[in-house]
């Protein structure tokens, strides 16, 4: 079941991205068309289904590290879901439970190393740049996470405490003026706190590298095939498509706010996908950045629950995003992207007149118990699943994608990944109101940020 209009889901449509103008053709032999017609079945040690950082990670991991045959199926060209569609945020972490509540829930040992992990998620995508000679365009030195009304700054204040003292993180706590003087300022900046554990990348970039390597290595990747439907035979998980099928003793699912029924009914039912939506400027002049004090290059987020979320890319174009409509129509689309452009000019009042060149939007992956979500279905054995990164998934969908191909190479325990990660997330109570929970949520912190 598709809660979201279907155009949502039409892996044929260009996503209209700033980052698709932006980013050259794979390369390296990797196949963007379906899969070639097949006579019979196409066996293999592993097929991954989900082109994305999850997938592609996983693929050149098992490949790489594994040595293990691997097909991956997209249903769109590689990177085409929230992997190609993101503000480009390497950063921590991925979860939507404070950091106080991640204590409160597991425990300071679990919090600590889901943290740990999630620090050297941001390294891991720093050495698979370096490592796999991919062009990722990393900005800034952290991240700036800013208050955006002046009561606001005790919730800083909190995370400071957190972050530099049980989590061990380089942090610094700044009051508004020195923002305003080293950053930028703007109508909702009242002090920022700078965690200097993460940067600034070119996501789409950063996917087809990761295709690449992938590819490399050895990894069969397929662009343009869906699967239609999964079922097990004779001890083989098959996945069909249009064109053919693939045999494989496991697989994984990793799909994360796109996955649909017809792959994982049984893991669609406890996810709740979030749309999230992008504008992005022209280039601003040098007049116009100075007219905000625009200094510096590290993304920058609020502290809004419907948050804004915001950098400047390297030809000075200006990043703004959003949480987005509730429908996926395209008429709500136009109608996100006005609130924004006006939000946005409310925001940075000397940008006001300034046009935006695109907008576009995807899904960030949520569960009920707000955190990820990697392991092996307990009723299928084979089938393994790695998703829902809310809204931080450049760098965890990254380590998850390393971590569940360690678990199916038989390097990795279960066990031994943090507490957060472990195991399915429950299933949503009556997935039709779906929908009616989402807008209760975004009303409640809608009424919050005011």
């Amino acid at each position: 079941m598709s809660w979201y209009h279907e155009s949502m889901y039409d892996a044929g449509a260009p996503v209209g991205s700033f980052w698709e103008d932006d980013a050259p053709p794979l390369v390296d032999g990797v196949d963007l068309g379906p899969l070639p017609p097949m006579q019979g079945d196409i066996s293999c040690d592993v097929a991954i289904v989900g082109g994305g950082y999850t997938g592609l990670s996983a693929a050149l991991h098992l490949a790489r590290d594994h040595q293990l045959d691997v097909r991956l199926l997209e249903a769109g060209p590689l990177g085409w879901g929230a992997s190609g569609r993101n503000g480009g945020f390497c950063t921590l972490p991925p979860s939507g439970l404070s950091l106080g509540g991640l204590i409160r829930r597991y425990g300071e040992e679990e919090a600590r190393a889901f943290i740990s992990s999630q620090v050297e998620a941001v390294d891991l995508v720093r050495s698979l740049a370096r490592d796999e000679a991919i062009d990722i365009r990393p900005q800034g030195d952290g991240t700036l996470h800013v208050a955006h009304d002046a009561s606001r700054f005790r919730d800083l204040e909190e995370e400071a405490a957190l972050l530099g003292g049980a989590f061990g993180l380089p942090v610094q706590l700044m009051p508004r003026e020195e923002v305003a003087e080293r950053e930028y300022d703007s109508t909702e900046q009242f002090g920022a706190l700078l965690n200097k554990t993460g940067f600034g990348l070119h996501p789409l970039r950063f996917a087809r590298g990761l295709a690449a390597a992938a590819a490399r290595h050895g990894a069969k990747l397929h662009g343009h095939s869906a699967v239609l439907r999964r079922e097990k035979k004779d001890g083989w998980h098959r996945l069909i498509t249009k064109t053919g099928t693939v045999r494989a003793r496991r697989i994984l699912i990793a799909t994360n706010g796109f996955t649909r029924d017809e792959v994982a009914p049984d893991i669609s039912a406890r996810l709740v996908p979030v749309l999230s939506n992008i504008i992005v400027t022209r280039p601003l002049t040098e007049d116009e950045l100075a007219a905000q004090n625009w200094r510096t290059e590290r993304p920058c987020s609020n502290t809004r629950r419907l948050l804004f979320y915001y950098r400047l890319l390297p030809d000075r174009r200006f990043l703004f995003g959003a949480r987005g409509d509730l429908t996926g129509k395209p008429e709500d689309g136009a109608l996100m992207r006005a609130y924004m452009e006006r939000r946005l000019g409310e925001v940075f009042l000397h940008w006001r007149a300034v046009p935006t060149t695109h907008y576009w939007r995807g899904f960030v992956c949520m569960t009920a118990r707000l955190t990820p979500a990697i392991g092996e279905i307990p009723d299928e054995p084979g089938v393994f699943f790695a998703l829902a990164y809310h809204g931080d998934g450049v760098s965890a969908a990254s380590w998850a994608g390393r971590a569940v191909a360690q678990l199916i190479g038989g390097a990795g325990s279960f066990q031994k990944l943090p507490a957060p990660f472990r195991g399915l997330p429950p299933r949503i109570p009556f997935p039709f109101l779906k929908r009616w929970y989402l807008r209760a949520a975004l009303g409640y912190y809608a009424h919050q940020d005011k």
